[in-house]
């Protein structure tokens, strides 16, 4: 479990995250929501540590991570898989190689270990024996699945995704949010997903913080976020004409 309690930011004196708590459990989907600028992405980086908060504190399984030193932060983070934005593969390695390169940073495995490591990922993302192609001959979907295949090479206990989605159609999107779900439960993983696609909170939403403006402003699921009678929220939501429609086949009534 993750536990973010009272976290504020401020930048050049304005505040961007207020007095945020939260809870994200695992073995079920965190997702994080809100416009561009709600300060979504502050707290996801507040809670890996690359932003310090001003006020608050983070604790990962009981450990108070804002405490803790750079050195207790570095091991802590052999447990931490990232999935970034856009994938954030090196181009000039191969899959096999992209997927290898946490092994090398953190592990003292054999050639061997790792090769056996690195085929499992791809088996588990279900693109094996594309080891030695590389980023370019690959499709969107694809690179999105080596870079989750690179995220779990160390088994962590804690996967972070930002807009894992990003650049995908709706078809392959729908196709890599189930797979992190998947995984999320197989490792039972504290997976926390920063995004803006309903589409995502819809199919995965087992737990949804909504942030507005720097504040939470709602949290639940996505099995009652069509009934959070939360005016904003519902702004957000159904901002997208295929959402109102959903909304009035849920409700009978139309927006």
């Amino acid at each position: 479990m993750i536990e973010a309690r009272n976290i504020t930011k401020q930048f050049d004196g304005t505040t961007v995250l207020k007095n945020i708590s939260a809870e994200f459990q695992p073995g079920q989907t965190n997702l994080i929501i809100g416009r561009s600028g709600s300060g979504k992405t502050v707290l996801l980086k507040c809670i890996l540590g690359l932003y310090e908060a001003d006020e608050g504190t983070i604790f990962y399984d009981g450990r108070n991570f804002t405490d803790m030193s750079q050195k207790e932060r570095k091991n802590l983070r052999r447990e931490v898989g990232m999935v970034f934005q856009g994938g954030a593969l090196f181009d000039s390695l191969s899959v096999e190689q992209n997927i290898r390169f946490p092994l090398d940073m953190f592990t003292n495995f054999s050639n061997r270990e790792k090769q056996d490591r690195v085929d499992f990922c791809l088996e588990r993302v279900n693109i094996p024996n594309t080891n030695k192609l590389f980023p370019s001959e690959i499709s969107g979907g694809m690179q999105k699945r080596v870079a989750i295949a690179r995220a779990i090479a160390l088994n962590p206990r804690y996967l972070f995704c930002d807009e894992p989605n990003s650049g995908l159609d709706p078809e392959t999107a729908t196709v890599i949010d189930n797979l992190i779900q998947s995984l999320t439960k197989e490792f039972n993983m504290t997976t926390i997903i920063n995004t803006h696609d309903m589409n995502s909170v819809i199919e995965i939403g087992e737990k949804v913080l909504f942030i507005h403006q720097g504040e939470k402003c709602w949290e639940g699921s996505k099995h009652t976020i069509l009934d959070s009678g939360n005016q904003t929220l519902e702004d957000f939501i159904f901002a997208n004409k295929l959402y109102a429609q959903m909304k009035k086949a849920h409700t009978g009534n139309p927006r």
